[in-house]
């Protein structure tokens, strides 16, 4: 890469590391960056790199901070987990453009249940989905992050306030746990495809991880939910017009 090329993705790193610890949607910045400097086949794996990075920053910000439920967490892991794994595998093997374009009526969905009830997302409540449909809905939304990871956190973001009953700071913080289980194993099944840019993935993980890092400070300060929640509509209508109007 170039020094300009270095200088793009690192840009690209901070801002979508703070925006995916905080909201989701970050990767509509980072990805069409890494597709011109990489090229699309490995733009997806090389990715994975920065989602790692960035996501290990999160989970110490939010624990240290006291918003990490672990149990609740810990639950969802197995199913979001497996989804993910076979998602990696597909994405190998096929073009993700029909997903990535259904998915973003899912996000915009989401936008919208922000605008329209916004009680619901920034106090916490009783879980509303019960077993097994909470196992086959995380691992659908495990699948899709799997599969191209764009826009994941809104739906998985989405499961864990409206779904699980925690509110948006603590739903953000087992959000980026969750994607930190299933990434080491989705890049693994990237680089054995040979999809993955090395030097390309650290530097963006490096801007990512400095993005996680300021997100996740200042998420858990006290009152931190009601502008998380303009930046988690502002995402993700950003994130679904990019999804929708993508080649």
């Amino acid at each position: 890469m170039s020094s300009a090329e270095i200088a793009v993705v690192l840009a690209a790193g901070i801002a979508a590391g703070f925006i995916n610890t905080v909201a989701g949607g970050g990767s509509v910045i980072s990805v069409p960056i890494l597709t011109e400097v990489v090229g699309a086949s490995v733009a997806n794996g090389t990715l994975r790199i920065a989602i790692l990075m960035q996501n290990v920053v999160g989970v110490a910000g939010y624990a240290r901070g006291g918003a990490m439920p672990w149990p609740i967490a810990g639950r969802l892991a197995i199913p979001v987990v497996a989804g993910a794994l076979g998602g990696a595998w597909v994405a190998t093997l096929v073009d993700t453009a029909t997903m990535r374009r259904a998915f973003a009526v899912a996000v915009v969905l989401v936008a919208v249940s922000v605008l329209v009830k916004p009680s619901r997302w920034v106090a916490a409540g009783e879980p509303r989905v019960a077993e097994p449909w909470r196992s086959l809905l995380f691992a659908t939304i495990g699948f899709y992050g799997g599969f191209i990871q764009v826009g994941v956190g809104f739906p998985l973001l989405a499961g864990l306030v409206l779904g699980m009953g925690l509110g948006l700071v603590k739903g953000n913080a087992a959000k980026v746990l969750l994607i930190l289980c299933y990434t080491p194993l989705a890049l693994l099944l990237f680089a054995r495809a040979s999809q993955v840019d090395w030097a390309a993935g650290a530097v963006l993980g490096l801007g990512s991880m400095l993005g996680a890092f300021v997100a996740s400070r200042l998420a858990v300060k006290p009152g931190a939910a009601e502008w998380i929640r303009w930046v988690v509509v502002a995402a993700a209508l950003a994130a679904a017009a990019r999804m929708l109007l993508v080649s």
